[in-house]
Protein backbone atom coordinates (compact mmCIF):
# COMPACT_ATOMS: atom_id res chain seq x y z
CA UNK A 1 0.00 0.00 0.00
CA UNK A 2 1.30 3.45 -0.87
CA UNK A 3 2.24 5.84 1.92
CA UNK A 4 -0.13 8.59 2.94
CA UNK A 5 2.30 11.23 1.70
CA UNK A 6 2.37 9.66 -1.78
CA UNK A 7 -1.41 9.36 -1.88
CA UNK A 8 -1.86 12.99 -0.85
CA UNK A 9 0.48 14.10 -3.65
CA UNK A 10 -1.40 12.02 -6.18
CA UNK A 11 -4.76 13.42 -5.06
CA UNK A 12 -3.41 16.98 -5.22
CA UNK A 13 -1.95 16.41 -8.70
CA UNK A 14 -5.18 14.89 -10.03
CA UNK A 15 -7.22 17.73 -8.50
CA UNK A 16 -5.08 20.28 -10.31
CA UNK A 17 -5.55 18.40 -13.58
CA UNK A 18 -9.29 18.21 -12.95
CA UNK A 19 -9.48 21.99 -12.59
CA UNK A 20 -7.79 22.39 -15.99
CA UNK A 21 -10.01 19.87 -17.79
CA UNK A 22 -13.14 21.36 -16.20
CA UNK A 23 -12.15 24.84 -17.37
CA UNK A 24 -11.46 23.50 -20.87
CA UNK A 25 -14.85 21.78 -20.87
CA UNK A 26 -16.64 25.03 -20.03
CA UNK A 27 -14.68 26.98 -22.65
CA UNK A 28 -15.43 24.37 -25.33
CA UNK A 29 -19.12 24.37 -24.41
CA UNK A 30 -19.24 28.14 -24.80
CA UNK A 31 -17.40 28.05 -28.14
CA UNK A 32 -19.56 25.17 -29.34
CA UNK A 33 -22.76 27.18 -29.06
CA UNK A 34 -21.42 29.93 -31.30
CA UNK A 35 -19.78 27.53 -33.77
CA UNK A 36 -22.96 25.47 -33.99
CA UNK A 37 -25.03 28.54 -34.76
CA UNK A 38 -22.62 29.68 -37.48
CA UNK A 39 -22.51 26.23 -39.11
CA UNK A 40 -26.29 25.83 -39.04
CA UNK A 41 -27.00 29.32 -40.38
CA UNK A 42 -24.95 28.79 -43.55
CA UNK A 43 -25.56 25.07 -44.08
CA UNK A 44 -28.53 25.58 -46.37
CA UNK A 45 -26.57 28.09 -48.46
CA UNK A 46 -23.68 25.62 -48.76
CA UNK A 47 -26.04 22.89 -49.95
CA UNK A 48 -27.63 25.24 -52.49
CA UNK A 49 -24.17 26.17 -53.75
CA UNK A 50 -23.29 22.49 -54.18
CA UNK A 51 -26.57 21.84 -56.02
CA UNK A 52 -25.96 24.84 -58.24
CA UNK A 53 -22.57 23.44 -59.23
CA UNK A 54 -24.31 20.23 -60.28
CA UNK A 55 -26.88 22.26 -62.17
CA UNK A 56 -24.19 24.12 -64.07
CA UNK A 57 -22.39 20.88 -64.84
CA UNK A 58 -25.55 19.51 -66.43
CA UNK A 59 -25.43 22.21 -69.11
CA UNK A 60 -23.78 21.31 -72.40
CA UNK A 61 -22.28 24.80 -72.70
CA UNK A 62 -19.89 24.30 -69.78
CA UNK A 63 -18.41 20.93 -70.68
CA UNK A 64 -15.44 22.65 -72.38
CA UNK A 65 -14.72 24.92 -69.41
CA UNK A 66 -11.54 24.04 -67.44
CA UNK A 67 -13.30 23.85 -64.07
CA UNK A 68 -15.82 21.32 -65.39
CA UNK A 69 -13.68 19.33 -67.81
CA UNK A 70 -12.77 15.88 -66.56
CA UNK A 71 -9.15 14.86 -67.01
CA UNK A 72 -7.37 11.58 -66.60
CA UNK A 73 -6.47 11.56 -62.91
CA UNK A 74 -2.71 11.37 -62.48
CA UNK A 75 -2.48 13.79 -59.55
CA UNK A 76 -5.08 14.16 -56.83
CA UNK A 77 -5.12 17.02 -54.30
CA UNK A 78 -6.65 16.62 -50.85
CA UNK A 79 -7.63 19.43 -48.49
CA UNK A 80 -7.80 18.15 -44.91
CA UNK A 81 -9.22 20.18 -42.02
CA UNK A 82 -7.71 19.31 -38.63
CA UNK A 83 -6.99 21.10 -35.37
CA UNK A 84 -3.88 22.76 -34.06
CA UNK A 85 -4.04 21.11 -30.64
CA UNK A 86 -4.96 17.73 -29.20
CA UNK A 87 -7.38 16.65 -26.49
CA UNK A 88 -10.22 16.63 -29.01
CA UNK A 89 -11.18 12.98 -28.94
CA UNK A 90 -11.16 11.29 -32.34
CA UNK A 91 -11.58 14.56 -34.26
CA UNK A 92 -8.16 14.49 -35.95
CA UNK A 93 -7.87 10.70 -36.05
CA UNK A 94 -11.09 10.28 -38.06
CA UNK A 95 -9.98 12.75 -40.75
CA UNK A 96 -6.49 11.28 -40.97
CA UNK A 97 -7.89 7.76 -41.14
CA UNK A 98 -10.03 8.74 -44.14
CA UNK A 99 -7.02 10.39 -45.76
CA UNK A 100 -4.97 7.21 -45.24
CA UNK A 101 -7.65 5.13 -46.95
CA UNK A 102 -7.66 7.49 -49.94
CA UNK A 103 -3.87 7.56 -50.16
CA UNK A 104 -3.78 3.77 -50.20
CA UNK A 105 -6.29 3.71 -53.06
CA UNK A 106 -4.26 6.30 -54.98
CA UNK A 107 -1.10 4.24 -54.53
CA UNK A 108 -2.84 1.14 -55.85
CA UNK A 109 -4.15 3.12 -58.85
CA UNK A 110 -0.75 4.75 -59.57
CA UNK A 111 -2.10 8.21 -58.72
CA UNK A 112 0.17 10.79 -57.08
CA UNK A 113 -1.31 12.31 -53.94
CA UNK A 114 -0.87 15.89 -52.75
CA UNK A 115 -2.22 17.43 -49.56
CA UNK A 116 -3.13 20.91 -48.33
CA UNK A 117 -3.50 20.85 -44.56
CA UNK A 118 -5.54 23.26 -42.47
CA UNK A 119 -4.27 22.72 -38.92
CA UNK A 120 -0.86 21.61 -37.72
CA UNK A 121 -2.00 18.12 -36.69
CA UNK A 122 -2.71 17.22 -40.29
CA UNK A 123 0.57 18.72 -41.49
CA UNK A 124 2.56 16.78 -38.88
CA UNK A 125 0.91 13.55 -39.99
CA UNK A 126 1.44 14.09 -43.73
CA UNK A 127 5.11 15.00 -43.27
CA UNK A 128 5.75 11.50 -41.98
CA UNK A 129 4.17 9.83 -45.00
CA UNK A 130 5.94 8.74 -48.16
CA UNK A 131 2.69 8.36 -50.14
CA UNK A 132 1.78 12.06 -50.14
CA UNK A 133 3.35 15.42 -50.90
CA UNK A 134 2.49 18.26 -48.53
CA UNK A 135 1.79 21.23 -50.79
CA UNK A 136 0.90 23.78 -48.11
CA UNK A 137 0.00 23.98 -44.43
CA UNK A 138 -2.26 26.62 -42.93
CA UNK A 139 -2.97 27.41 -39.30
CA UNK A 140 -6.58 26.99 -38.10
CA UNK A 141 -8.71 30.05 -38.77
CA UNK A 142 -9.76 30.66 -35.17
CA UNK A 143 -13.24 30.73 -33.72
CA UNK A 144 -14.51 33.45 -36.09
CA UNK A 145 -13.12 32.73 -39.57
CA UNK A 146 -13.58 35.29 -42.31
CA UNK A 147 -13.51 35.22 -46.10
CA UNK A 148 -9.96 36.58 -46.00
CA UNK A 149 -8.90 33.50 -44.04
CA UNK A 150 -10.36 31.15 -46.63
CA UNK A 151 -9.07 32.98 -49.71
CA UNK A 152 -5.38 31.88 -49.53
CA UNK A 153 -6.51 28.24 -49.49
CA UNK A 154 -8.90 28.90 -52.37
CA UNK A 155 -6.18 30.61 -54.42
CA UNK A 156 -3.80 27.72 -53.82
CA UNK A 157 -6.44 25.19 -54.86
CA UNK A 158 -7.32 27.08 -58.04
CA UNK A 159 -3.65 27.47 -58.94
CA UNK A 160 -2.99 23.76 -58.47
CA UNK A 161 -5.98 22.80 -60.61
CA UNK A 162 -5.59 25.36 -63.37
CA UNK A 163 -1.90 24.53 -63.85
CA UNK A 164 -2.77 20.81 -64.03
CA UNK A 165 -0.69 20.11 -60.92
CA UNK A 166 -3.88 18.41 -59.70
CA UNK A 167 -6.47 16.67 -61.87
CA UNK A 168 -8.97 16.32 -59.05
CA UNK A 169 -9.47 18.16 -55.76
CA UNK A 170 -11.22 16.65 -52.75
CA UNK A 171 -11.83 18.02 -49.26
CA UNK A 172 -11.92 15.84 -46.14
CA UNK A 173 -13.59 17.42 -43.12
CA UNK A 174 -15.91 16.59 -40.22
CA UNK A 175 -19.63 17.29 -40.57
CA UNK A 176 -21.35 18.40 -37.37
CA UNK A 177 -24.68 16.64 -36.86
CA UNK A 178 -25.09 16.85 -33.10
CA UNK A 179 -23.01 17.15 -29.97
CA UNK A 180 -22.34 13.40 -29.95
CA UNK A 181 -22.50 12.65 -33.69
CA UNK A 182 -19.94 13.95 -36.19
CA UNK A 183 -19.19 12.34 -39.54
CA UNK A 184 -16.13 12.57 -41.75
CA UNK A 185 -16.96 13.80 -45.26
CA UNK A 186 -14.95 13.17 -48.42
CA UNK A 187 -16.28 15.62 -51.01
CA UNK A 188 -15.13 16.35 -54.55
CA UNK A 189 -14.58 20.04 -55.27
CA UNK A 190 -12.95 19.99 -58.70
CA UNK A 191 -13.81 19.24 -61.37
CA UNK A 192 -17.23 20.52 -60.42
CA UNK A 193 -19.43 17.57 -59.39
CA UNK A 194 -21.78 16.07 -61.93
CA UNK A 195 -25.44 15.46 -61.07
CA UNK A 196 -26.42 11.96 -60.00
CA UNK A 197 -29.05 9.86 -61.68
CA UNK A 198 -31.67 10.67 -59.05
CA UNK A 199 -30.98 14.43 -58.97
CA UNK A 200 -33.68 16.69 -60.38
CA UNK A 201 -31.80 19.29 -62.40
CA UNK A 202 -33.61 22.30 -63.86
CA UNK A 203 -31.89 23.33 -67.10
CA UNK A 204 -30.30 26.75 -67.42
CA UNK A 205 -31.30 28.31 -70.71
CA UNK A 206 -29.38 31.61 -70.74
CA UNK A 207 -25.95 32.80 -69.59
CA UNK A 208 -25.44 36.51 -69.14
CA UNK A 209 -23.16 38.11 -70.21
CA UNK A 210 -21.55 34.89 -71.58
CA UNK A 211 -20.74 31.33 -70.59
CA UNK A 212 -17.06 31.94 -69.81
CA UNK A 213 -17.69 34.86 -67.45
CA UNK A 214 -20.51 33.15 -65.58
CA UNK A 215 -18.73 29.83 -65.21
CA UNK A 216 -15.38 31.27 -64.15
CA UNK A 217 -16.70 33.75 -61.59
CA UNK A 218 -19.66 31.80 -60.25
CA UNK A 219 -17.80 28.51 -59.95
CA UNK A 220 -14.98 30.05 -57.93
CA UNK A 221 -17.48 31.64 -55.55
CA UNK A 222 -19.35 28.34 -55.19
CA UNK A 223 -16.11 26.47 -54.48
CA UNK A 224 -15.31 29.11 -51.86
CA UNK A 225 -18.72 28.48 -50.28
CA UNK A 226 -17.89 24.77 -50.01
CA UNK A 227 -14.58 25.53 -48.31
CA UNK A 228 -16.25 28.01 -45.99
CA UNK A 229 -18.94 25.54 -44.92
CA UNK A 230 -16.39 22.76 -44.42
CA UNK A 231 -14.39 24.99 -42.07
CA UNK A 232 -17.50 25.95 -40.08
CA UNK A 233 -18.66 22.34 -39.77
CA UNK A 234 -15.18 21.25 -38.70
CA UNK A 235 -14.95 24.01 -36.12
CA UNK A 236 -18.24 22.99 -34.53
CA UNK A 237 -17.21 19.33 -34.58
CA UNK A 238 -13.86 20.12 -32.97
CA UNK A 239 -15.45 22.02 -30.07
CA UNK A 240 -18.04 19.26 -29.58
CA UNK A 241 -15.43 16.53 -29.46
CA UNK A 242 -13.15 18.57 -27.20
CA UNK A 243 -16.01 19.28 -24.82
CA UNK A 244 -16.83 15.57 -24.59
CA UNK A 245 -13.16 14.59 -24.25
CA UNK A 246 -12.51 17.07 -21.44
CA UNK A 247 -15.75 16.06 -19.71
CA UNK A 248 -14.64 12.43 -19.78
CA UNK A 249 -11.23 13.46 -18.45
CA UNK A 250 -12.90 15.38 -15.61
CA UNK A 251 -15.13 12.40 -14.77
CA UNK A 252 -12.12 10.09 -14.77
CA UNK A 253 -10.28 12.48 -12.46
CA UNK A 254 -13.25 12.44 -10.07
CA UNK A 255 -13.21 8.64 -10.04
CA UNK A 256 -9.47 8.55 -9.40
CA UNK A 257 -9.76 11.05 -6.55
CA UNK A 258 -12.47 8.91 -4.94
CA UNK A 259 -10.35 5.77 -5.26
CA UNK A 260 -7.22 7.43 -3.90
CA UNK A 261 -9.19 9.07 -1.08
CA UNK A 262 -10.56 5.68 -0.06
CA UNK A 263 -7.07 4.23 -0.20
CA UNK A 264 -5.75 7.17 1.85
CA UNK A 265 -8.41 6.67 4.52
CA UNK A 266 -7.62 2.97 4.62
CA UNK A 267 -3.91 3.72 5.03
CA UNK A 268 -4.66 6.22 7.81
CA UNK A 269 -6.87 3.69 9.61
CA UNK A 270 -4.18 1.04 9.31
CA UNK A 271 -1.58 3.45 10.72
CA UNK A 272 -3.85 4.35 13.64
CA UNK A 273 -4.56 0.68 14.34
CA UNK A 274 -0.86 -0.07 14.25
CA UNK A 275 -0.09 2.76 16.69
CA UNK A 276 -2.82 1.62 19.09
CA UNK A 277 -1.48 -1.91 18.97
CA UNK A 278 2.03 -0.68 19.72
CA UNK A 279 0.78 1.47 22.65
CA UNK A 280 -1.20 -1.43 24.08
CA UNK A 281 1.77 -3.76 23.69
CA UNK A 282 4.06 -1.29 25.39
CA UNK A 283 1.65 -0.78 28.29
CA UNK A 284 1.31 -4.51 28.84
CA UNK A 285 5.11 -4.88 28.80
CA UNK A 286 5.47 -2.20 31.48
CA UNK A 287 2.77 -3.75 33.69
CA UNK A 288 4.28 -7.15 33.35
Amino acid sequence: MASTITLKRQIRSISNTRQITKAMELVSASKLRRAQEHAASSREYGQIAYDLLKRLNAQGEVERQPLFRKRTIKNRLYIIVTSNTGLAGAYNANVLKQLTVNLREDRDNKVKSHVISVGSKGAQFVRRLHEANLVAAYQPFGDNPTANDIRPVLNMVMEQYETSAADEVRIIYTLFKSTIVQQVQNVQLLPAPAPQADDQVVPVTNFEPDVETVVQQVTIRLIEAQLWQAVLESLASEHAMRMIATKNATDNANDLIKDYTLELNTARQAAITQELAEISGGAEALNG
